[in-house]
């Protein structure tokens, strides 16, 4: 059994989680005290990949990232450097997809902070960069870690946008999502299983992690 599926498989998760992490929970704070007018168009456009499905999702990406498309197309000419089907491909394909989850989980948290902690920090003589990261993001940290979550799961069962920009070559771009599909488009039924029983086992690990985590947090609250 060849384990390159899952170990590209949890590097695409893992690199996603770390940008869309970063990515959404700006959005989501700046979005937060936007003016009620403003707030509702970036809603929606950021929003917009939930609804979409993947597999146009991987389209628009062809239509951008394509070696004969504009960036696609720069980025081959200047440096040489192809961004479609390569394994690192399929990360332009789990953030976009992933990012709505951090950003709409990430913003209700921000919604719901009490913002008497941010004044006392400022009456305090603290920096707005210290009052989120040792005020605002502390209280939030249960939004927060959802959304994180939630985007380390969904990355790893990505499969439409997925297939669409970095295809599948054993070896070289496969990941579980993909491999369960050529798996059973060839009747290995028995092998696909695994690999759906590995990808179970992973979600499920993460999830009971979480939920630790949320009580142990609840915990000290008490």
């Amino acid at each position: 059994m060849d384990w390159y599926p899952l170990g590209n498989s949890l590097r695409i998760a893992a690199i996603s989680t770390a940008a869309v992490f970063f990515l959404g929970t700006g959005a989501a704070y700046y979005t937060a005290k936007a003016p009620r007018l403003v707030k509702g168009l970036l809603d929606v456009a950021l929003t917009l990949p939930l609804v979409l499905p993947p597999t146009v999702v991987g389209y628009l990406l062809l239509l951008v990232l394509g070696p004969k498309r504009p960036v696609g197309a720069w980025a081959l000419e200047t440096f040489g450097v192809r961004l479609t089907m390569q394994w690192w491909s399929a990360v332009f394909a789990t953030v976009v997809v992933t990012f709505p989850l951090m950003y709409r989980t990430a913003r209700g948290a921000f919604e719901s902070f009490d913002q008497t902690l941010a004044q006392a920090g400022q009456t305090l003589g603290l920096s707005n960069i210290c009052i989120f990261w040792r005020v605002r993001m502390p209280c939030c940290r249960q939004g927060i870690l959802a959304g994180t979550v939630l985007v380390f799961a969904r990355a790893l069962g990505e499969y439409g946008a997925t297939s669409m920009i970095a295809g599948y070559t054993p070896g070289r771009t496969a990941a579980i999502s993909t491999t369960v599909y050529q798996l059973w488009r060839t009747g290995e039924d028995g092998l696909a299983l695994r690999w759906v029983l590995v990808n179970l086992a992973i979600s499920a690990a993460v999830l009971l992690a979480v939920n630790l985590l949320e009580r142990k947090d609840m915990g000290k609250c008490r």
